[in-house]
């Protein structure tokens, strides 16, 4: 499946005192990777909210291997794990400078009517660009 990479620098707010990542953080890097994984398909968040769609997280999984530090260039690799339906699968590697795996997560994520607040399926444009 298509794969999307996005890399950025640690920020100092983003540790704890010891420089290190601050665990919860990683599932901002997720949504960051997500997003842009979405966008370079040509579909925005904003875009699905304005026709009524919104993708709530209903899994997150993630397994920490080394820690990232203040000012590590990190890159965010995210790749969608199958053909969506009522629910979109994601696979995310978190990597180093020097290509050292430092998370690997996957979240799992409804299709929902943003109105009746019930799940739906896959938008038709979302499917269109991925074949």
């Amino acid at each position: 499946m298509k794969i999307n990479e996005i890399s950025f620098r640690v920020r100092y707010g983003e540790t704890d005192q010891m420089g290190i990542v601050y665990y919860g953080n990683y599932a901002q890097y997720l949504e960051m990777g997500r997003v842009e994984w979405l966008r370079a398909l040509g579909v925005s968040y904003k875009d699905m909210e304005e026709k009524g769609v919104m993708l709530p997280v209903v899994s997150l999984q993630i397994k920490y291997f080394n820690p990232a530090r203040y000012d590590d260039l990190i890159t965010v690799r995210t790749s969608l794990k199958k053909i969506p339906s009522v629910r979109i699968e994601f696979d995310y590697t978190i990597l180093n400078e020097k290509g050292e795996v430092l998370v690997e997560a996957n979240t799992v994520l409804a299709f929902m009517d943003s109105e009746r607040k019930k799940p739906i399926k896959c938008p038709d444009y979302i499917l269109e660009k991925l074949n």
